[in-house]
Parts: C-alpha cells; structure tokens; sequence
C-alpha cells in the first residue's frame, strides 16, 4: 500500500466515525428516553407528561399499565385570552389537577419530558400542586 492509498483510508475512516453534532431536540429526545426509563405510571400513580412547543403547552394523565390516556389539558383552549405563555401553563397545570381530583387522582409521577425543570414547566407544576396534586 502505498502513501496516497494510506492516506485516502485514513481520511474515509476519519469521515465514517466524526461524531455528528446533536441537536437540541436529539439532546431532548435523549433525556427523555432516560426519564422514561425511570418513571412509570401506574393505574393507583398515574404519570403526568407534559410536552412544550414554542407557543404552547400540553398536559395529560397516562396509565402505563394499560397505554392508556385517562384526560389531558392544552394551552389551546384559553386562547382566546390575552394570557402570558407561563399563565397559560399555570392555567394548563390547575386544569388537570382539578380533573385528576374529580377522576379521584392525587397522587401522580410527574415526567417532564426531557425539558428543564424551568419557566413554564415549573409553573405548570407548581400550580398542578397548588391546587391539591402531589408529585
């Protein structure tokens, strides 16, 4: 093998291993799945998911146990308010603490889903514990 051949293998072994830069949804996605591993909702401790895009927030209750959703709660439907993104999540995070009391729920695991415990997911928690759920 000569110098130039050596050094063509070289660089393709170079270009097949360059770790590929992640983004910050593949970072997300990649916490999750740790979450996930760790938490799991029962039918007695059912799972509280919370998902975040950029304009809203979506909550719901999930038993594991059956792949079963039993209700959940969006930022879409106060919409029509003139409402700050984190009062939206305060609003989101009493919506489902009242339904999950009402099912007679008050006991849930809480996933965030691979977000920061920060801004509007702590407000939506927070206001889910003000209002009698406890995680």
């Amino acid at each position: 093998m000569n110098m130039l051949e050596r050094k063509q293998e070289k660089q393709q072994h170079l270009k097949n291993n360059i770790m590929k830069l992640n983004s910050k949804k593949d970072k997300r996605l990649k916490i999750r799945k740790r979450i996930r591993s760790k938490l799991f909702g029962t039918s007695s401790v059912p799972r509280l998911a919370v998902f975040r895009s950029n304009n809203e927030i979506y909550a719901q209750i999930i038993n594991d146990e059956k792949g079963q959703t039993l209700f959940s709660s969006t930022s879409l439907s106060s919409k029509k308010e003139k409402l700050t993104k984190t009062e939206m999540a305060k609003r989101v995070g009493a919506e489902i603490s009242d339904k999950a009391l009402k099912k007679g729920i008050k006991k849930v695991v809480f996933d965030r889903g691979g977000f920061v415990y920060h801004g509007r997911i702590k407000a939506l928690a927070d206001s889910a514990r003000e209002n009698g759920l406890k995680f």
